[in-house]
């Protein structure tokens, strides 16, 4: 049996991920649809098929929170989405409305005629995407996700419990794996930024 190895992550950084959602155009609704989705995607934090099972009754813009009702392992959860995300899907769900797509049977990330979209779809728009962005990196759903994980660690240093709820893992040890990629910088950032005792 052949083994397949796997890539290694890349983490985009946050002028690479401004830069690939530049690339959608405000003026056509694929554009404002696939903004939407990148920031949900890489600020949610959620697994691709989370993102496109999601209806707007999901959302709470008052509250900032997302609810993924079947996430994986049929696990439900809630998580927080901030205020720029939350402006991209407005934008997307008002051109929605315009396009006469009932937001109670329709997906909020759906095909312009109200279709779901489909997973190697939005695979593809993201390597056009990021190649017209001059991004070298593999930019992919679930590097999104990635850099959301490595952002709250090595960043804003979330603890590892709270981040595996953020990101609906069923055992920290799953978890634990974006702790393996932290570099020796962000460690010692860690340590350093402790409160004096």
């Amino acid at each position: 049996m052949k083994m397949t190895q796997k890539r290694p992550i890349e983490i985009l950084s946050p002028s690479e991920v401004r830069q690939l959602i530049a690339q959608c155009s405000t003026r056509a609704p694929t554009g404002l649809r696939d903004a939407a989705l990148i920031a949900v995607l890489y600020r949610g934090g959620l697994r691709l098929a989370e993102a496109l099972a999601l209806y707007l009754r999901d959302l709470n813009s008052e509250r900032g929170t997302v609810r993924i009702h079947n996430g994986k392992g049929h696990k439900p959860r809630t998580v927080g989405l901030d205020t720029t995300a939350f402006g991209l899907i407005e934008r997307w769900r008002c051109e929605k409305d315009k396009l006469g797509l009932d937001p109670r049977s329709v997906p909020l990330f759906c095909t312009l005629r109200g279709s779901p979209m489909a997973q190697t779809g939005v695979r593809d728009m993201l390597k056009r995407r990021a190649s017209k962005a001059g991004i070298v990196k593999r930019v992919h759903p679930h590097g999104l996700r990635h850099t959301h994980a490595m952002e709250l660690i090595a960043d804003e240093h979330v603890p590892l419990n709270a981040l595996q709820k953020q990101l609906g893992h069923a055992s920290l040890a799953t978890t634990s794996v974006y702790v393996d990629h932290l570099g020796a910088k962000d460690v010692i950032a860690i340590g350093r930024e402790r409160p004096n005792w």
